[in-house]
């Protein structure tokens, strides 16, 4: 008693290879995300933050450390009166 109609299945007689290997150029990617933000609220309400904290920034295409004292919503503000955008740096931790 076949209610259903017969599948017709055709034959595979060749090597399947679908297996693709991309390549990325010199770029740093994590398996997670960073959350910038957090990080750096993290830095600010540590017991070891008096004044200012010395961190190593991670920008896209250089890093450097620096000594924070103040932060905004778009800005981080250094020790020598720069002004470091918070979308530019892919990275940041405490030294």
């Amino acid at each position: 008693m076949d209610l259903l109609p017969k599948v017709f299945a055709n034959p595979i007689d060749k090597e399947i290879n679908n297996v693709q290997t991309m390549y990325r150029d010199n770029e740093i990617r994590n398996d997670k995300p960073v959350n910038i933000t957090k990080k750096i609220n993290e830095i600010f309400a540590s017991p070891n933050h008096v004044y200012k904290s010395k961190v190593k920034i991670i920008y896209k295409d250089h890093e450097e450390i620096r000594e924070i004292v103040g932060k905004t919503n778009l800005n981080l503000l250094t020790l020598d009166g720069k002004l470091i955008k918070i979308t530019d740096i892919m990275d940041i931790e405490k030294i």
